[in-house]
């Protein structure tokens, strides 16, 4: 049979590919463009075909300069073909002229795949536990060559290619090879440099060019209002953290010290020009701040890179991208060493719930809802105008279950607080009747997002025993923080927003009232050994109008304080881990913004002074004696001794570990100071104050018993001592033997 001429590009044949073919390259629209473009065995003979805009002529040549043939120009944007001397499939390079203008171009399309079927499978499968390894922009070296790999799941694209600073963001360059099995689209960029700004542009299945998209697996991102990935080096971190990682991963954490200081990053201080600090100016101010403070852990607001300020990142648009607020990611990694060194545990807010709809981001990212629901009484938050993730779909599930894995492993992060628990849990969460559509069996309960939870669980404390993860959930779903196994959805604790809300309400009140409200008080001890708690007085009482703390407390501004200290250290002896924001460890008056720094000028009046030195001792305490924290979460480390003396607000309890001195706990929440009130102790003999909030360096009165009691046994069997409780006040006794 006669073969077509060479230069015949209607018929296509030999050298030369279809007119079709060329035309689908010219124009981006070519699903297959590994299939026109690199090199192809034809007859018995390797061809090479490249595009090549803007040249003239074009030159071949093999990785160690040696020539390989001239190609011929057969179309004028650029498109050349040739045979060339090789006799098998190697990377070549091409020398492009234009005029006086020479250029080398190494040709994406002549290199092999990178993954591999096994990588299908388990993608498809949702298995891939280290898909942050394979998915995304990665530096290698490829047959020879040094580049990046790129790779994105778009199954429904009809075409992808990756665009940048690397090709003009011309997406005819680099279109990248499907992967049928797998839905993902690949290519080895040689040549592309750490620090170049990338996108994926996209043709959807309807034929439609997308809007460019950031790639969801990007490891760093451009600083906002820019929207692009950035090409990022693997991190070479020098980690020192071997004995705190060893520490975490072989204890009971309920039966721990953990106090946490939740911190936005962008905002707990700022240069005085009111930029940003990095991450390393940060570690430098921050870190030796908690250690003196005695927290034990930094909780952060949402880190990963976010567009819009104002949402203080719960509206993430680049899930494995610290911010690049802050700097590079390495300094983020730098930032936990630091802390892991001297002791202090780096908490995370993750937000697997929802995502915002920006452009660049995952909404609609092949041209079909494919991280979310198509179906808005699914896909879409009526609360936050963001859309959901579709957790039925297993790649969707495996993506957010792979970046709870990925802050483990690459960043060496303590731990996740998930947010927004509860509005994954419910298919009817801020939805009207006909809102939303029932579970199979006509529940209100998303099952997918439940079996997304407790997978994602299992595999944090499967590979990460280090790690914990907490549960922002509102709700009375049982068994949040029990094990899967036993039926629990597998958090390590939960956020106790009862107590948060309870306690807030009474210190609120005027003092003669509180006898009315009583069970404000007492009543969270009836379900505080239901869940493993933790009891946070977060950000989210600080913001939309909710004014501070210190604010919210009643009376003048002796009493605020007064009752503010003797809330903390109502909260420090209360079964629970602890969480306080930022800025409310010094009674800040103003309500948080993320625009601002805190106004650590407070710090130069002894009340608000006060109120930091009295945070700082109740970590201290609270760390020191076992009593107030290794039966945080079971019942037996909690005893009631005065609950029902509502006349006078008056409240005393233990804390108690085995084996350890108890701790006695008594408030009197009134501005009454109360002499000689008899207090039950479990043993005679002396008891030292080891803590009151009244005391003169806190800025209180000054008002107490003299550092020491005597506990006396009554003719009627009952052990007490008399005490003087100071007003609006909580004391902690402990038995000096």
């Amino acid at each position: 049979m006669k073969q077509p001429e060479r230069n015949d590009p209607d018929r296509g044949g030999g050298d030369v590919p279809s007119r079709g073919d060329v035309e689908a390259i010219l124009n981006a629209t070519h699903g297959d463009a590994f299939s026109v473009l690199g090199t192809h065995e034809i007859n018995g003979n390797l061809v090479a075909r490249c595009f090549l805009p803007g040249a003239e002529s074009v030159e071949v040549f093999d990785l160690d300069g040696e020539p390989l043939g001239k190609l011929e120009r057969i179309d004028d944007s650029g498109f050349f073909c040739g045979r060339i001397s090789l006799t098998t499939f190697v990377p070549i390079r091409y020398r492009a002229r234009r005029g006086g203008a020479v250029w080398t171009v190494t040709d994406p399309y002549s290199f092999w795949p990178v993954l591999g079927p096994m990588d299908d499978y388990f993608v498809r499968e949702g298995s891939h536990l280290r898909l942050f390894d394979k998915l995304g922009a990665h530096p290698m070296s490829h047959q020879g060559v040094k580049g990046f790999h790129f790779a994105v799941w778009a199954p429904n694209a009809r075409r992808v290619s990756v665009v940048g600073g690397f090709n003009n963001w011309d997406g005819r360059r680099h279109m990248m090879r499907f992967r049928a099995d797998s839905g993902v689209w690949e290519i080895f960029a040689p040549d592309v440099e750490p620090g170049t700004p990338y996108k994926y542009e996209i043709i959807g299945s309807d034929g439609n060019l997308q809007p460019l998209k950031a790639d969801p697996f990007a490891r760093r991102s451009e600083l906002r209002p820019q929207t692009a990935s950035v090409t990022a080096a693997e991190m070479e971190q020098v980690w020192d953290d071997e004995d705190h990682r060893a520490h975490w991963a072989g204890r009971d954490k309920r039966r721990e010290p953990i106090s946490i200081y939740e911190v936005h990053a962008g905002s707990w201080q700022r240069h005085d020009d009111g930029t940003f600090l990095s991450w390393d100016e940060l570690a430098d101010r921050l870190i030796p701040y908690c250690a003196d403070m005695g927290f034990t852990h930094i909780e952060f607001l949402p880190i990963s890179e976010y567009p819009y300020d104002p949402s203080w990142g719960y509206q993430t648009t680049g899930l494995y991208a610290p911010t690049a607020r802050f700097g590079e990611p390495e300094g983020f990694a730098r930032f936990v060493n630091g802390c892991h060194k001297v002791g202090i545990g780096v908490l995370l807010d993750w937000v697997p719930a929802h995502f915002p709809t920006d452009e660049h981001g995952l909404r609609n990212f092949d041209g079909t809802a494919l991280y979310e629901h198509a179906d808005p009484r699914k896909g879409f938050h009526p609360d936050w105008n963001t859309a959901i993730y579709n957790f039925d779909r297993t790649e969707v599930a495996s993506f957010l279950l792979n970046n709870a894995l990925y802050w483990g492993e690459k960043f060496h992060i303590d731990g996740l607080r998930v947010d927004a628990v509860a509005s994954m849990l419910y298919l009817d969460y801020s939805r009207n009747y006909g809102e939303w559509i029932p579970n199979e069996y006509g529940g209100n309960a998303n099952l997918g997002a439940v079996r997304f939870i407790q997978e994602t669980n299992k595999a944090v404390y499967g590979q990460h025993p280090e790690m914990m993860t907490i549960a922002e959930e509102s709700t009375t779903w049982p068994k949040v923080s029990q094990p899967v196994h036993e039926g629990g959805l597998g958090f390590g604790f939960k956020w106790n927003m009862g107590f948060m809300h309870d306690t807030l309400s009474y210190f609120a009140r005027e003092p003669v009232y509180r006898k009315h409200h009583h069970q404000e008080i007492s009543f969270g001890l009836l379900y505080a050994f239901t869940e493993n708690y933790v009891l946070p007085l977060s950000h989210d009482e600080v913001v939309h109008g909710k004014g501070s703390l210190i604010a919210k407390m009643s009376g003048d501004d002796w009493q605020k304080f007064a009752n503010l200290r003797a809330y903390y250290a109502f909260m420090w002896a209360y079964p629970g881990k602890k969480l306080l924001f930022m800025g409310q460890e010094f009674a800040q008056w103003s309500e948080w913004s993320e625009a601002r720094a805190l106004d650590w000028n407070l710090l130069d009046y002894h009340t608000h002074e006060g109120v930091r030195r009295l945070v700082r001792d109740l970590n201290f305490t609270y760390r020191a004696k076992p009593a107030l924290h290794a039966r945080d979460c079971e019942p037996e480390g909690f005893e009631w001794t005065i609950v029902d003396d509502h006349d006078n607000s008056v409240f005393a309890w233990q804390r108690k570990a085995p084996g350890e001195k108890p701790i006695v706990v008594v408030c009197n929440l009134t501005p009454v100071p109360r002499d000689g009130y008899h207090v039950p102790l479990p043993k005679a003999g002396i008891w030292r104050e080891i803590l009151n909030t009244d005391a003169e360096i806190y800025g209180g009165s000054g008002k107490g018993n003299g550092g020491r009691v005597r506990a006396e046994t009554h003719g009627h069997g009952g052990i007490s001592a008399g005490l003087m409780l100071p007003p609006l006040a909580t004391i902690m006794l402990e038995p000096e033997e």
